[in-house]
Formats: C-alpha cells, sequence, structure tokens
C-alpha cells in the first residue's frame, strides 16, 4: 500500500515538473558605418566575441544581427533601426554617418522599448543610453599636439578630415585648430574633406598637395588614404604624419618611415563594449555609471608596431 502511494505521488510529482526550459535569445543589432572598412569589421568580431564570452557566462543565447550598409549611407542607417525594431530586436548598437538622419530613427526604437546604444560615431541629441568611443574633441588635441612635438613646432599643417557631416569628426578638426592655438609656430593651411574611401582620400592629398607645396604636416583625424599602398609620394621624413586608426595596411607607413605615429582607437571594443552595455540593460537591468565611456587611443611607433599587429590576428574575421 505505502509503495503504491509513493509510486502515486512520484508520477503525480513528474507530471507537473515542467521540462527543462532552452536559454533566453537575445538579438543585438549592430549598424556600422560601411561594410568593407577593417575598423567596422573589428568591431563586429567584437560583438561576436562579446556574444558568445556573456551567453556562456549567463546562460543565454544571444545573436549578433549585422545590418550595414555596404557604403556609407545614414538614410540606410536610420532604415536598418527601424527595420530592427520591426524584426524584433532587443537592442541595437549603431556607429552614426550622420546624427541628424539618426536621432529620429533612434528615439522611436526607444519609444518602441528598444534600447539603443552608440559607438565610434554618437548622436548626442538623441535618446542612446550609452556612447562608447574615444573623446573626439580631445582626439583631435592629442593628433596636433603630437604632430606640433615631431614637427619641432614649426611649419604649415594640413587637416584630413573626412565626412563633414559626422559629428565626431567635426568635434576632431574643434580639437585640432585648438590645439594648433598653442604652437604660433605652426600654421593650419585647412581643413580637407572628402568621401570615406581609400581613393578618394588619397586624391585628396595628392590634390591638397600640389596646390600646396609648403604643407610640411599632415594632421589625419582617420586613417583613411593609409587603408591602401603608395598613398604618401613624399619622401619619408620630408613630410610628418600623424594619424588616427593602426589597421594592418598602416602599419606599413610606420614602418616605411612616412607616418611617424598613429593613434589607435579600440576598434574591436567597439563591438565587444557595446553589446555588453546592451546586454547589461537588456538582461541585467542595469544602466552603466556615465552615458559617455570614454575609450583612450592607443600610441602605436616605429618601436612598438610589431607587437600591436599581432593583435589583428584576433580582430579580423578568418
Amino acid at each position: 500500500m505505502i509503495r503504491t502511494i509513493l509510486t502515486a505521488v512520484l508520477v503525480t510529482g513528474l507530471a507537473f515538473t515542467s521540462p527543462a526550459q532552452s536559454p533566453k535569445t537575445y538579438t543585438i543589432g549592430l549598424i556600422a558605418k560601411s561594410q568593407g572598412n577593417p575598423v567596422f569589421q573589428a568591431a563586429r568580431v567584437g560583438a561576436m566575441d562579446a556574444a558568445r564570452e556573456l551567453g556562456a557566462k549567463y546562460h543565454i543565447n544571444i545573436k549578433i544581427d549585422w545590418r550595414t550598409p555596404n557604403e556609407e549611407d545614414a538614410q540606410k542607417q536610420a532604415e536598418a533601426i527601424e527595420q530592427l525594431v520591426l524584426a524584433g530586436a532587443d537592442g541595437i548598437a549603431v556607429s552614426c554617418s550622420d546624427a541628424n538622419k539618426l536621432t529620429e530613427a533612434i528615439n522611436s526604437a526607444v519609444k518602441n522599448g528598444v534600447p539603443v546604444a552608440t559607438f565610434d560615431s554618437d548622436a548626442p541629441a538623441s535618446k542612446r543610453f550609452v556612447t562608447f568611443g574615444v573623446d573626439d574633441t580631445k582626439c583631435g588635441e592629442q593628433v596636433m599636439d603630437e604632430l606640433a612635438k615631431i614637427m619641432d613646432g614649426k611649419g604649415v599643417v594640413a587637416i584630413l578630415a573626412g565626412n563633414q557631416n559626422a559629428p565626431n569628426l567635426q568635434r576632431r578638426v574643434k580639437g585640432v585648430r585648438a590645439a594648433a592655438k598653442k604652437f604660433p609656430g605652426i600654421t593650419i593651411r585647412d581643413v580637407y574633406y572628402h568621401k570615406e574611401t581609400p581613393q578618394d582620400a588619397v586624391a585628396r592629398i595628392e590634390q591638397v598637395m600640389q596646390a600646396n607645396p609648403e604643407i610640411t604636416g599632415w594632421a589625419m583625424i582617420g586613417g583613411w588614404p593609409l587603408f591602401t599602398d603608395h598613398a604618401l609620394k613624399w619622401e619619408p621624413g620630408t613630410v610628418k604624419c600623424v594619424s588616427v586608426d593602426a589597421l594592418p595596411a598602416e602599419l606599413a607607413y610606420l614602418r616605411s618611415g612616412h607616418v611617424q605615429l598613429l593613434l589607435a582607437q579600440q576598434v574591436y571594443e567597439w563591438g565587444h563594449r557595446s553589446t555588453e552595455h546592451l546586454i547589461n540593460k537588456i538582461y541585467l537591468k542595469k544602466d552603466p555609471t556615465s552615458v559617455i565611456d570614454v575609450s583612450p587611443l592607443v600610441p602605436v611607433t616605429k618601436e612598438n608596431v610589431d607587437a600591436f599587429a599581432k593583435n589583428w590576428d584576433k580582430w579580423l574575421p578568418k
């Protein structure tokens, strides 16, 4: 009798025991500026790595939904945000090509319950809950400070500045100009904008150098021309150059002496850290300590270039 009762209780208990639940899946939309730029490829790898690491840590599934346009196009980025919201994404990270065009899309996503983080290039007037990247004004100041030091505080400097509408680049230009005022022997010839492809950047430099042969220094707030071979036509050392970013192709210019210093953004961390912020908010219900999460620049010189190059074995997709 007792055995029968115990058996009945056991069977009844099993009937009310729910099967083991599968881990919950969270989808993070990742929207960079352009597919082909290695800095954004590294960011994508960083996001994928963070998804795997955090998924294992919290016993959840994290999916990275890459929605980056082939070429820089703020309107397509805005459309990608809208599509991700409609597709049920849990969070979005975006590098803004044009803050004005993306603010409304970001705000709409947030209104619909989808938190948005920005990286690399912010939309400061939007309702994004965090932004991760360099302090762009200080970045510009650091480029100019280092270049002036290399130029012994005198000479004519050109600023290469990429997309005129990108808010992060506007702040970097402001930083370069502000820092240049500390050096009375430095003259800023002008700021030169261009479409953000290596070919357009190289053509812009050649055009500027032909028209202004007196230029003895380039402050590159982005490394666009250095993403391709043989971009700088001057003899090594005759024109000084400091550039933001330190992609594999750029490292050759340090080794050749055409560039004296690269200031590397933590591009892998753009994706990794943004994914961390979003999972903290979505899964842990935890907000960042500050809306602005500053990523320091990493100086790369001829002396440490080989050690730094090893990072790219990890950062670029295989």
